[in-house]
């Protein structure tokens, strides 16, 4: 064997996250505009009167979706969505956006206009630019990297390491209806290889599957606080599971939680198609990702101004990092929370 063979670490054992903190050790920002580097949802440039935000997420076929049932134009929307969610997550406004995509021979001029419309409908939704990006070819099917450009005022910026003592943890909107969406899609998707005359049956799925094919960034919620002027002590998209993203704020904020299953929203049909799965509903408003909800903290002080917000729920409260992050249950049992996201560099998740 090798001196590199042996010394070979895999990819799957840091995981993503173990990853990006392997690349981050390597770098030192040596430029005093840049304010936030690796690490958040979102770099921070100072360019003056404001803050600079950009971030950039790449789509691939077969890993982030899979085309026998994603249509183009959902996939153009949510190519953007994403990416409009790390500028929300920042408290910013997203202006600019820019486009790459590698394609296969597969694709015809059609399948990129259909692509490019969801683009389009995503742009014009949330008042952003198409200003740039690059094509090329790709031999392992669709590939899509945007990176979106936003602008915050500097004392209106929300991080992760911002979350204090007795600070309230909310959620946006209701969790787990994208991964049950894609439970159902998947059935639907065997059910057609075995019997390619049956015909999907979606309608009644039709709110889970929407949140899996097409999400929407919570822009609506950013303009909302900035009315009521709350500004998050700190904040994060849910991406990868409400689990990992708790995880996130508590370790760069130095700090633990205790958030209470009663309070997990977990919209009804969410909860029945669980059920009809055999799976746990709060497995999937923890651990299920793709909701592209905001979590985030507030002060104590802020809770008068939306405790009556019909999109807001207030799960639970921070506290010391000795006391750990915890799930109350319903009988009032601290039960530690474990992050079981979606894991991209595991073999079982590899296509």
């Amino acid at each position: 064997m090798s001196e590199e063979q042996s010394k070979r670490t895999e990819i799957a054992h840091l995981g993503e996250f173990g990853l990006i903190k392997h690349i981050q050790q390597q770098f030192k920002n040596v430029n005093d505009s840049t304010k936030v580097g690796i690490g958040d949802d979102a770099a921070v440039i100072d360019t003056g009167e404001k803050y600079m935000l950009i971030s950039t997420d790449m789509l691939t076929e077969g890993i982030h979706f899979d085309l026998s049932y994603t249509p183009l134009v959902h996939l153009g929307y949510k190519a953007v969505a994403v990416n409009v969610s790390d500028i929300a997550a920042m408290n910013g406004i997203p202006t600019q956006i820019t486009v790459s995509i590698g394609l296969s021979n597969r694709f015809s001029v059609e399948a990129v206009d259909a692509l490019y419309q969801g683009i389009r409908f995503a742009c014009e939704n949330f008042k952003v630019d198409l200003v740039g990006g690059d094509t090329t070819a790709s031999q392992a099917g669709l590939v899509i990297s945007i990176t979106a450009i936003g602008e915050v005022e500097k004392d209106k910026l929300a991080r992760r390491n911002g979350a204090r003592h007795n600070d309230i943890v909310c959620v946006s909107g209701d969790l787990g209806a994208a991964y049950m969406g894609l439970q159902v899609l998947e059935r639907e998707k065997i059910t057609f290889k075995e019997n390619p005359e049956m015909q999907p049956q979606l309608q009644s799925y039709d709110y889970i599957v929407k949140r899996l094919l097409r999400p929407e960034a919570r822009m609506d919620i950013i303009h909302e606080l900035r009315d009521l002027k709350i500004i998050p002590t700190s904040m994060i998209d849910v991406s990868d599971g409400l689990a990992s993203e708790i995880f996130h704020l508590c370790e760069q904020s130095n700090a633990g939680m205790n958030i209470y299953e009663e309070n997990l929203p977990i919209d009804e049909l969410t909860y029945n198609t669980a059920a009809e799965f055999k799976i746990d509903p709060n497995t999937c408003a923890l651990n299920g990702g793709e909701d592209y909800e905001l979590l985030f903290t507030i002060a104590q002080d802020d809770f008068e101004k939306i405790k009556n917000h019909r999109d807001i729920h207030f799960i639970g409260y921070v506290h010391e990092t000795k006391k750990g992050v915890n799930l109350i249950t319903r009988a009032q049992q601290a039960v530690p929370i474990q992050a079981q996201g979606w894991a991209h560099f595991n073999k079982e998740n590899a296509s």
